[in-house]
């Protein structure tokens, strides 16, 4: 069965090439481009997987991943935040909001994969 992953992003490019390098992987892909949709989603669809930009329109992703892990439903579903935040403290600031990983942009295709499947897959080592 394929993992199934919800990209929350508002950028079409970013959303675009996210979405074919996992879908090329093997991976279900579920778009959502606003935080509140993106909570509405992972409520309905629970999906192996967040992947969660940090500006976003109407809620940003600090307070999306502080609204997906109160959830019953949602706290479970791992979240990576994929964002250009890169200053000092923004790591801190996105595991501190709930993240249970973050990646910087621009995403490298080589290593993106592995890099998500390192959240999938816990004790896998991959």
């Amino acid at each position: 069965m394929k993992s199934k992953i919800l990209v929350i992003e508002d950028n079409e490019q970013n959303m675009y090439l996210t979405t074919f390098i996992l879908e090329k992987s093997g991976f279900e892909v579920l778009q959502a481009r606003s935080g509140p949709l993106g909570i509405e989603s992972a409520g309905l669809n629970k999906p192996d997987l967040i992947i969660l930009d940090i500006q976003l329109p109407e809620m940003d992703g600090y307070a999306v991943a502080r609204e997906l892990k109160k959830g019953p439903e949602t706290c479970r579903i791992p979240i990576v935040a994929v964002t250009s935040h890169a200053m000092v403290g923004d790591r801190e600031a996105v595991l501190a909001a709930g993240c249970d990983g973050y990646l910087e942009k621009p995403i490298n295709p080589d290593t993106f994969v592995s890099s998500i499947k390192r959240f999938l897959n816990p004790d896998s080592g991959i």
